[in-house]
């Protein structure tokens, strides 16, 4: 049966007119309804044609191989209803909705808008999908679909991305950042952060940054482009505020000292804007990865910024960039590194990284162990859209993982501590090029 929530007013028209539909029921959306936008909570799971998701939820449903998944977090198992919210369909369709291995079918007519009842589906506590898949259809589409509803007698909550405010849909369907900041010593300048990083095989999907040397005004870490290129990335912040690089006075813009060999330069916008520079290296999930930068003002109102990528296969330290950056008076603060993922498309992926061997060091060379880190998230992790979050201290290490779904979340601003290994790296500075 399908049910088609409308007003009153259309009810008591078609019974005074003499007609009652015999596939729909006309009832009221209840407070116990909870919509489920699609815009900011759906993924195309299956198919190879690339169909089209944007805020208003699927607008494209043209191949019979193409398959899309719902996630949301329910507190606890229960039945449920499920209906779906249609736009105006073209052409006569059915569809079948699997929700934790249960499936039914929906038929859509010609003209069909509306909400429509699926039918009684099992909720389990935790993280569900809800699969979407084409049986048959008349017209181009399967359906274009707005949202799902979700629709329990008792009390029910429900974590998932409910609102475009701030472009949200998009930031909650590339998923939740998660980030560690480490502790330093109090009273102390310091020029260099140290780092090691470890991608687990597998846990690298295309979209992600791992980001392993973070600093007050920048960043530095590794990037999975796409299936055949991955980078290196080194930038930093210019001290004008825009998301538009050409807006930068000239006298704030970063401006490069020097470059490692085939690192590409230029300038970045939309999070903040800046210098960047970047290496395409085909770094492999598994090594581990040394990561040292330096922050060090020069005297005459500047910071210079400089990058250096360890990786195990070359044996040596590569320069990355060097650059200035014009009224800015710093040391090194607020070490962190942080996991993201930049691909909406690829936001239901779970991405793991480990880091490692965190020191600091001052201008002299002298070293300081970094044992203790805060785990924190982005707006989406703290509005609790998306609880797929973790990180902290795994087996002598810290630790961060996001997407994929997966339920036993970190606490938001837990703290968290590894062993201490207490030998620093051995670096000799003067041959740093």
């Amino acid at each position: 049966m399908k049910t088609l929530f409308a007003h009153h007013w259309f009810l008591a028209l078609a019974i005074a007119a003499g007609f009652y539909p015999l596939q729909s029921v006309q009832t009221e959306k209840s407070d116990l309804a909870i919509e489920i936008p699609l815009g900011g909570n759906t993924y195309q799971s299956r198919g190879e044609h690339k169909e089209k998701i944007n805020a208003s939820g699927i607008q494209t449903w043209e191949s019979e191989e193409s398959e899309f998944s719902v996630y949301f977090k329910s507190d606890l198992a229960a039945e449920v209803s499920v209906d779906l919210e249609i736009l105006a369909q073209a052409g006569e369709s059915k569809i079948s909705v699997n929700l934790n291995g249960r499936s039914l079918e929906l038929q859509l007519s010609a003209g069909d808008s509306g909400t429509y009842e699926v039918g009684q589906l099992p909720l389990l506590a935790g993280y569900n999908e809800l699969k979407l898949a084409g049986v048959e259809k008349a017209g181009d589409d399967f359906a274009q679909i707005k949202s799902v509803w979700i629709r329990h007698e008792g009390l029910l909550k429900l974590d998932f991305v409910r609102d475009n405010i701030d472009n949200r849909f998009y930031w909650g369907r590339r998923g939740p950042s998660v980030h560690l900041s480490y502790t330093l010593p109090e009273d102390k300048n310091f020029q260099w952060f140290y780092n090691e990083m470890t991608v687990l095989p597998g846990e690298d999907p295309i979209g992600s940054y791992f980001m392993a040397n973070g600093f007050g005004e920048g960043y530095f870490g590794i990037q999975v482009n796409s299936a055949s290129e991955r980078r290196i990335l080194f930038s930093v912040w210019s001290p004008f505020s825009t998301d538009n690089p050409k807006d930068i006075p000239e006298e704030q813009r970063i401006k490069l000292l020097k470059k490692g060999e085939d690192v590409y330069t230029g300038e970045f916008g939309n999070e903040g804007s800046g210098g960047q520079s970047y290496l395409r290296y085909n770094w492999v999930a598994g090594n581990t990865y040394k990561f040292l930068n330096s922050v060090e003002p020069d005297g005459n109102g500047n910071t210079i910024y400089t990058a250096y990528f360890f990786a195990p296969e070359r044996g040596e330290w590569m320069l990355i960039a060097s650059f200035l950056r014009p009224q800015t008076d710093t040391w090194y603060k607020r070490p962190h590194s942080f996991l993201e993922n930049f691909v909406p498309e690829s936001g239901n992926l779970e991405r793991r990284v480990f880091f490692d061997n965190q020191w600091v060091a001052d201008a002299e060379g002298n070293w300081s162990e970094l044992t203790e880190a805060k785990f924190t998230g982005d707006d989406i992790a703290k509005r609790g859209y998306r609880r797929d979050i973790a990180g902290g201290s795994d087996s002598g290490r810290f630790y961060l993982k996001n997407g994929g779904f997966f339920n036993d979340p970190t606490e938001l601003l837990s703290m968290h501590q590894r062993n201490a290994k207490g030998v620093p790296p051995s670096i000799d500075f003067g041959k740093l090029k």
